[in-house]
């Protein structure tokens, strides 16, 4: 049963981390930049999508590749299908309080706050999937996911507030 669990998890790991990773970079640098809700919004969905499909595509024919060469178990269709899936539910994750906030007004001012805490969640959440399913420590994969997310995270927020103080 274990094994079966392991089966997808690097392709669930790889598209969820890319997903909110990339997703809340664009948040990130958008509010360092001074952007609008609004083209936040639109930054965010197109890349969730264009992005997410552009990895499942990559996984496929990477997966098909390593499957033509030596006959391995992943289907590639299924590991595609698991990176977009994961890159997009995890990966709009960040952008939740933007849309939210168009319904709920009162959160508006707290959007990008509420979405770090969200995307920290989420990063946190991926480790602790990893730990359990390949039973390492859940927490010190928790921990190990969310550092790398962070550092991304603060990479995109610094370069979005450079640019704008330059343009």
């Amino acid at each position: 049963m274990k094994k079966n669990k392991q089966k997808y998890l690097p392709e669930f790991v790889y598209g969820g981390t890319d997903g909110v990773v990339t997703t809340f970079a664009i948040i990130a640098g958008a509010i360092g930049a001074a952007l609008s809700p609004s083209v936040i919004l639109i930054l965010g969905f197109a890349n969730l999508f264009a992005d997410g499909f552009s990895m499942a595509s990559s996984n496929y024919l990477s997966r098909k590749s390593e499957t033509e060469a030596v006959q391995k178990q992943k289907q590639p269709i299924q590991t595609a299908l698991v990176t977009f899936v994961s890159f997009i539910l995890i990966g709009f994750i960040p952008l939740a309080s933007f849309l939210f906030a168009i319904f709920f007004p009162v959160i508006d001012p707290y959007k990008f706050y509420i979405s770090i805490v969200l995307t920290a969640a989420a990063f946190i959440g991926i480790g602790a999937v990893k730990g359990v399913v390949t039973g390492k420590h859940k927490i010190a994969s928790a921990v190990e996911t969310f550092g790398i997310g962070a550092v991304a995270s603060g990479i995109a927020y610094f370069v979005g507030v450079f640019l704008q103080s330059i343009i």
